[in-house]
């Protein structure tokens, strides 16, 4: 059965869902990859950034024009200023998930020459540059949780991608995307000799901002509607223009209260009543007094 989800990424077989791609203007997304752009998405947290990235690159791979692939940095996070830790961290992600969702070993054969050849500071270039250069087609690279790293493994990411940048798509990525909850030229990254680097000073390749919104209240109606079709419990009248209101569309909320609502008030044991408006507002009193930090 599926149920509403407060603990992303999405997966439409066993969640209530929006269509990911249909919450962002997706022909313009092509045309910035088509132009060979490097851009950001950003958005608070718990808006569903992480499920568009994965649904993007379902899409493209689906194709026949690139290969996409998309990695999360944060595990990098821990290195702080360590390049050489937090890079083979990154370095060793990236290969990982071409393994995992292209079915490509090849950056995983490279890694160690990489570093052998380039050492930290140009790893992450070097693997990049030699997988364009033998790919078939040109690579698009969506990385998320960027603005989780810290100081000089930071710097080093975006200086790496900003050297390979000239020589895209033959021998680096035609389009890399990063995402995280700020625009770039919000980063503000204390390298080791303390000298404070703003994110566009490091990364003034970037040609765009998108920012992923909230829900809209005829996404919260579709999303609702199919508690509906799939358990057959219907929602008074007035409970929909309550969650929008109480939520302004923030898909977090809107899950977290559906399920409070739905599911964890036992609501489940008595399908064939409704849900009014006085178990709304009671699932709403409850998120407050449970205080979650999610967002």
């Amino acid at each position: 059965m599926k149920t509403f989800t407060t603990a992303g990424p999405v997966k439409p077989d066993e969640h209530y869902n929006i269509p990911a791609l249909s919450r962002w203007d997706t022909d313009e997304i092509h045309r910035l990859i088509q132009e060979k752009r490097y851009f950001v998405l950003h958005a608070p947290r718990q808006t569903g950034k992480t499920t568009c990235l994965l649904a993007l690159m379902a899409e493209l791979n689906a194709g026949k024009d690139y290969t996409a692939l998309y990695v999360n940095v944060e595990p990098a996070q821990a290195a702080r200023g360590n390049v050489e830790a937090g890079m083979r961290t990154i370095v060793g992600v990236v290969a990982q998930n071409a393994r995992r969702y292209l079915g490509d070993r090849r950056p995983g054969q490279w890694v160690d020459e990489t570093f052998r050849e380039s050492g930290s500071h140009g790893a992450l270039q070097n693997l990049l540059s030699r997988w364009s250069e033998e790919d078939d087609r040109p690579i698009v690279l969506l990385l998320d949780e960027v603005d989780s790293l810290v100081g000089d493994t930071l710097i080093s990411l975006l200086r790496q991608i900003r050297a390979g940048y000239p020589d895209r798509p033959e021998a680096f990525p035609q389009t890399v995307l990063l995402c995280g909850v700020r625009d770039i030229r919000d980063y503000r990254i204390h390298s080791d000799d303390n000298e404070i680097i703003t994110g566009g000073s490091a990364f003034n390749i970037k040609s765009k901002s998108l920012r992923l919104g909230n829900f809209s209240q005829k996404d919260v109606m579709a999303l609702y509607a199919q508690h509906t079709e799939e358990t057959g419990q219907v929602f008074e009248n007035g409970v929909m223009d309550y969650i929008f209101e109480q939520t302004a569309g923030q898909p977090w909320l809107v899950n977290a209260l559906g399920y409070e609502a739905c599911f964890e008030m036992r609501a489940d044991q008595h399908r064939t009543r409704p849900i009014t408006m006085e178990i709304m507002m009671e699932a709403r009193e409850r998120l407050i007094e449970r205080r979650d930090t999610h967002i």
